[in-house]
Parts: C-alpha cells; structure tokens; sequence
C-alpha cells in the first residue's frame, strides 16, 4: 500500500497557520491514512503552534520579498536559492501526492519547487488583492482556492475555485447564546499580537467617557507589548471593559459581541462573518495594503466599516461605533450582508478537492 503523503507550506502568522490546520484536520476526517507534514520557517509562529496541534513541521530559510527596506528584500534574495535546494531535497524526501501553499515565507519556494519537480500543486490565496509570491505561484500550480472573488482577476491560472476561508471547528460550529443583560458589547483585538494603533485609539475613546460609554461592555485583547500599560490605564474606565493579553475563548466572545474592532486580516473577516458580527476595520498599513481591500471588498456591499490608520482619532472611532450602536435596521441589514462572505465546510471543501 502506497503511503499517502500531503505537505501544507506556509506559515508566519495564524492568518496562514490555522485556515492551513483547518485543511489539515478535515483531510484527516475524509481519510484517516494520509500522513500531513507541514513546511514553514524559524521566523514564523508556526514554530509554536504547529507542533503543538500534532504535526510534524519541517524548516527552510526564506523571507519577505514585498518590503520598502532593500537590505531586507537583499537578504531574502540571498536565502531563496538555499531554500529551493532545501525544498527540493524535503520533496524528494517525503514525495507527497499533494502540495498546497497557504501563504507565508515557506510557500513560495516550497510550491515553486514542487511545481518544478512535477508534484500536484495548489495555492490559497485569503485575501482580496494577493500578495506578489501567489501572484507568481499561480502561473505555475495546478489550482488556486480563493476567499473573495476579487483575487480572480489577479492571479494567472485557469483552475480558480472560490472555496472561501477555512475556520476552526468551534468557529464553524459556533452559536449566538441568548443575551442577558442591555448593553452594547464591543469586542476589539488586533490579531494575535495585538495592534498599538487599536489599543491606544480604543482606550483614549473608553477614557474620555461621555455618553458614548453609557452601557457599554468592552472585551479588548491587546497583545503582549501592551497589556499592562493598557490594562493600567483602563482601571479608571467609565465603563465594564475586560482586558485581556490574548483571548483563547475567541468562539466565545464572537458570540457574545454587537460589533468588532478589528484589523482587516481575511480570518478575522471571515470568523466575523460566521457570527453574523459587524467589524469597524482598521488596515494594518502594508506595502500591498491587503487589508486595506479587504476592507473595501465589505464597504462596497455595506457589510462593515473601515477607518485608515491615518485616520483613526478617538473622536472618528465613536462616531462610527455610534452610528451603528444607534440604528438596529442598519444593524440588522449590515449583519445580513456580512453573513454573505461566508462560505461553510470551506476546509472540508478544500480537503474533498485535494483528495480528488
């Protein structure tokens, strides 16, 4: 019996990593003999979570090409040869049936080379603009998944299959419990090493008090750079306000949440958009602004609200806050609309087109 053998490239941030051990999971589901091996770097918090979730995890040296920096984009240069001979070497090793990139440093010498070789290759793109690797990936794998319909025009293959984004299993199957109390619940992180500019715009606005606060309850996850002064500064909050270093429980809150402030990463979107939840998105600013069209991807069909990190002031975060606070028909509809951009089973779909 031939040994079926899956590789999963990618990683450097829970963005990449768990939509990639969602697909890994539901894989396992459909068929239990198929051993997933995952490939990422040193530099990526795959190296924590990976291990950790069971699966073996393989490194090889790359790095961010799409940087302002030219020392950075030089040294990432210099590290592309030695990762595609590593690559090439981990190929031969494992001899998978199918390899997959879900973003990050790893997949594009990882994918490249399999593609080379002649190995089944696919790419999934989570974000509305694609970053340049799966731009280039996508002329050489035999398919790409995509999140938003926008990634289409982008990306240069005949096989695009609109697959959505891969959520945890608690996500996939999470509930609204009933509400037991009046307030007006504002949940805020910032991924999962939280965001500065959210923390402190949040905070000042909670702080300056006024009625804006009146019966707000909020749950902020800020990150461990910021978590004591933060959490200091919101002991003379006028308001409930929970501070967290990093919430585990994130089903939970998105449950418990009316609206979400949130950078503008595709899981955060598509979670919110599991819950039925109304994000207010701040865009982590990036040389390909990503995020940003994301973000653009849900104003256009009045799913959400976006505010640009240049423009985010205390004063502009409670308008926005307020006006969807103060409108439940606004609410409602907008909460319809979110709900559109979500695809269920995505990484049992993605599993079931694999195994084909």
């Amino acid at each position: 019996m031939i040994k079926k053998t899956i590789v999963i490239a990618g990683g450097g941030t829970g963005g990449h990593i768990y939509p990639g051990i969602a697909i890994a999971r539901a894989i396992q589901k459909l068929d239990s003999s198929v051993e997933i091996h995952f490939v990422g770097t040193a530099a990526g918090l795959e190296k924590k979570i990976v291990p950790r979730e069971g699966f073996p995890l393989h490194l090889i040296e790359s790095g961010q090409l799409n940087v302002k920096s030219p020392v950075k984009k030089l040294k990432t240069l210099m590290k592309i040869p030695w990762g595609l001979w590593q690559s090439m070497r981990l190929l031969w090793q494992l001899r998978p049936q199918y390899v997959i990139g879900v973003g990050g440093y790893a997949s594009g010498p990882f994918v490249l080379a399999a593609s080379f070789i002649g190995f089944n290759t696919a790419i999934w793109e989570p974000n509305a603009h694609p970053g340049m690797a799966n731009r280039l990936l996508s002329r050489f794998v035999d398919k790409c998944f995509i999140v938003f319909e926008e990634a289409r025009a982008h990306l240069k293959n005949r096989n695009i299959v609109q697959a959505g984004m891969p959520v945890r299993e608690e996500i996939e199957a999470g509930r609204r419990p009933e509400r037991t109390d009046d307030k007006f619940h504002l949940l805020a992180f910032g991924g999962s090493q939280g965001a500065r500019a959210i923390n402190n715009c949040l905070s000042d606005a909670v702080i300056q008090g006024g009625d804006w606060v009146q019966d707000l309850s909020v749950v902020h996850q800020l990150g461990s750079l910021d978590y004591a002064s933060i959490s200091a500064k919101y002991q003379k909050a006028p308001c409930e306000v929970q501070p967290f270093e990093f919430i585990y429980e994130m089903p939970k809150y998105y449950g418990w949440a009316d609206i979400i402030v949130s950078r503008g990463g595709a899981s955060s979107i598509a979670e919110a958009a599991a819950f039925g939840i109304i994000p207010i998105i701040i865009p982590l600013p990036a040389a390909d602004d990503h995020q940003q069209r994301n973000a653009e991807s849900l104003v256009a069909k009045d799913a959400g609200r976006m505010i640009l990190q240049k423009d985010l002031t205390p004063a502009r975060l409670i308008s926005e806050v307020q006006s969807l606070r103060t409108d439940k028909a606004l609410r409602e509809r907008m909460v319809q609309n979110i709900k559109s951009f979500y695809i269920p089973q995505a990484a049992t779909n993605i599993a079931k087109e694999i195994l084909q």
